[in-house]
Parts: structure tokens; sequence; C-alpha cells
């Protein structure tokens, strides 16, 4: 897949800021500046969601990854593993998120979580009041509120790259372990 909205020049600080904290510019960067008032409240906004702490770092990276499984999105899984790497979450266990379903991996709040995930992503919503129930119950509501955002942000995310044709940079290369593939049987589109 080529990108389908044409890169744009980003301002020389923020390039070396990317560089410094990534190693490479992210191309959703470079596409959303394109417009750069959306792109710097896009930046803000994605800044401010990583300060949040309710829910649990790795809850919310695994939850992302769901996210980012189902609906296609290959940059999402790329650098949320790296993401995985850098939190120093167990990369054995993030590298399964795209096969939670069929992985024993998991404990039963992360399967819920990312079953969570996936109930919102569909069109329509397909969360239950048993679902969100339960989480609530486990996680508080503070911590499900941000929990459903993130998710929420994390949707827009994989949609807005998959629609603009961005795909992997290969920042999970930097990972030991290679990132699962997600089963045919579960139904979710691919993320080759």
């Amino acid at each position: 897949m080529a990108l389908r909205v044409p890169k744009a020049e980003l301002p020389a600080e923020l390039r070396e800021n990317l560089i410094e904290q990534l190693g490479s510019v992210p191309e959703p960067n470079e596409v959303l500046w394109n417009h750069p008032e959306l792109a710097e409240a896009n930046q803000e906004f994605s800044a401010r969601v990583a300060t949040w702490d309710a829910a649990e770092a790795s809850l919310k990276t695994f939850a992302h990854m769901a996210v980012a499984a189902q609906v296609g999105c290959s940059w999402c899984l790329d650098i949320n593993y790296f993401a995985a790497r850098n939190q120093n979450l167990d990369l054995a266990k993030a590298s399964q998120v795209p096969r939670w379903r069929e992985s024993e991996a998991f404990t039963p709040l992360e399967r819920e979580v990312m079953e969570y995930a996936e109930a919102m992503t569909h069109t329509p919503t397909t969360v239950t009041d048993e679902l969100s129930a339960s989480l609530l119950g486990r996680l508080g509501a503070a911590a499900l509120v941000e929990l459903t955002v993130f998710i929420g942000y994390a949707n827009m995310a994989a949609r807005c790259n998959t629609a603009h044709g961005i795909t992997s940079q290969g920042y999970s290369d930097a990972c030991d372990i290679p990132l699962a593939g997600r089963s045919e049987a579960s139904g979710a589109a691919s993320t080759a």
C-alpha cells in the first residue's frame, strides 16, 4: 500500500525531536502536517493522553494493539510493540496481542480489556452491559473512563492511518521477539 496523502515538510526542530525520540520521523506526523493546526492539536492531545495514569499502561498498550489488529493498522501495531519494549512490558506477551484469543499468555483482566477494545471497535459497537460492569468492578470508574477514551483515540489513529495508506515503518524491528500475526479465524482485517 502506498501513501494516499503526500508527506509534508515538518519544521526542523520538530523533525529533529522526533528523530531523537524514535530514530525516524513517523509518517503519520508527516501526513498530518499537511494541516499544521490539526497536526499540532493531535500532538498536544496525544501528549496529554500519554500522561493519564488511572489505567495501567500495559492494559492501554494491549488495548491499542487489539484495536490496531482488528482495524488492520500495521503502523499502530508496529509503534505499540516498540512502545511495549520501552515500557518494559513482557514482549513475549505483547507479541501475542494480535492473536490474544488463541494465546494463553494473558490474564483474565487483560483478555477482558482486549475484548472491550474490540467491542468498541466494531461498527456499531458491541460493548455489553455485562462487560462494562465487569471492567467497572475490576478497574474503577476513573480507569474505565480513561480506558474507554484511550480506545476511542486508538480507533481514530488506526482508522486515519489506514485511510491515509500509512503502514509499518519497522519500529518493532528493534524488538527481540517478532509480532504474531492475527489468526484468520478471528475474522479481523489483516495487518500484513
